[in-house]
């Protein structure tokens, strides 16, 4: 237990993640979620941009909804490393005294977060996928636990800033409003090169896909037995990413970082062609907002086609080929619902 007092605190914070010039999505996703809490506390709903050369990034979160943004802008914050970006951001944390700071439940985020909450003796829960407050102005922060068997609600009421790590995909993206005006604030950077601890000699970053930026989605379940290579076929020919249910993963048929479902990502592309998979509630929390799902299975009872718009009984070892072969015949295949 800390000795604190939460009326000292105010305002809630947003950290907007940049890699040369790109803002991962959930940054946005994060702000419009961010609104809500913010006109729930009557609080200012801030941006934090760290980078170098970010003026940009800071009017763009402007225009997704920020009512202010601060700015930390030097040549010691690019490339990434957690520990310029911990320091910088415990002292911003440590000086202002937000209540409630959300971080993208990415790589970068995940990596610097416990920099931040530790030192500054916040209450930080990762890998969110619910978020509320409630009279009083505490954060109910929600995540799967128990193997995502159960929701589980934490709250940080002896804790301040309260902090959360929110899963990428799991919100609607703040829309841009061009004309939207806000306060950009550029702040003191308290990081010098020659105090880090850390240097990057080479960046590989080509091989690393992020599912939950993908349009179109084929994923593959436990029916596929190991073989994903009509997944893959198909997959090629809708130009979409492929993805699993955790059963697939488990089995160590394809990486984790594919993975779909309560204790794997959450997606929302237009088309989610599920193939293999029963279509057990745990994956279902991953996929339920995709525009159109197209479900394949020889098991016309498999739960999945509750949920699909589109259901193909039938061997995938058959369907997927057919599939494949018609679509590899047209110049642009088209998915409508």
């Amino acid at each position: 237990m800390t000795d604190v007092n939460s009326e000292e605190y105010e305002d809630v914070w947003v950290f907007v993640e940049e890699h040369d010039g790109e803002v991962m999505g959930v940054s946005w996703e994060l702000l419009e979620e961010a609104k809500s809490l913010a006109e729930e506390t009557g609080e200012d709903l801030v941006a934090l941009v760290i980078g170098h050369d970010v003026h940009d990034v800071a009017e763009r979160a402007v225009s997704r909804g920020a009512d202010r943004v601060l700015v930390a802008d030097d040549e010691v914050f690019e490339p990434y490393r957690a520990d310029p970006y911990g320091e910088q951001f415990r002292a911003m944390v440590e000086a202002r005294k937000p209540s409630i700071v959300l971080i993208g439940g990415t790589h970068t985020g995940r990596d610097f977060a416990g920099r931040v909450a530790v030192p500054s003796h916040a209450g930080l829960t990762a890998d969110c996928t619910e978020i509320d407050v409630d009279d009083d102005g505490v954060l109910q922060a929600r995540r799967p636990a128990f193997g995502g068997n159960v929701l589980a609600t934490i709250i940080c009421e002896e804790h301040r800033p309260q902090m959360a790590t929110i899963r990428p995909g799991v919100f609607e993206s703040a829309p841009a409003e061009p004309d939207r005006e806000g306060q950009i604030e550029h702040v003191d950077v308290v990081v010098d090169e020659a105090d880090t601890l850390t240097e990057v000699l080479e960046r590989n970053t080509n091989e690393t896909v992020d599912i939950t930026e993908a349009d179109r989605i084929v994923a593959a379940g436990g029916g596929v037995d190991g073989d994903l290579a009509p997944i893959r076929r198909l997959a090629d020919a809708l130009d979409a990413e492929v993805a699993a249910s955790r059963r697939a993963v488990d089995e160590g048929w394809i990486e984790g970082s594919r993975q779909v479902g309560q204790t794997g990502k959450t997606v929302r592309p237009e088309l989610y062609v599920a193939v293999g998979i029963s279509g057990a509630v745990q994956h279902l929390e991953g996929m339920n907002d995709s525009d159109v799902v197209v479900a394949i299975n020889n098991d016309p009872n498999a739960p999945i086609f509750e949920h699909a718009d589109y259901g193909i009984v039938g061997d995938l070892f058959e369907v997927c080929p057919a599939l494949a072969e018609a679509l590899e015949e047209t110049d642009t295949p088209e998915v409508t619902p």
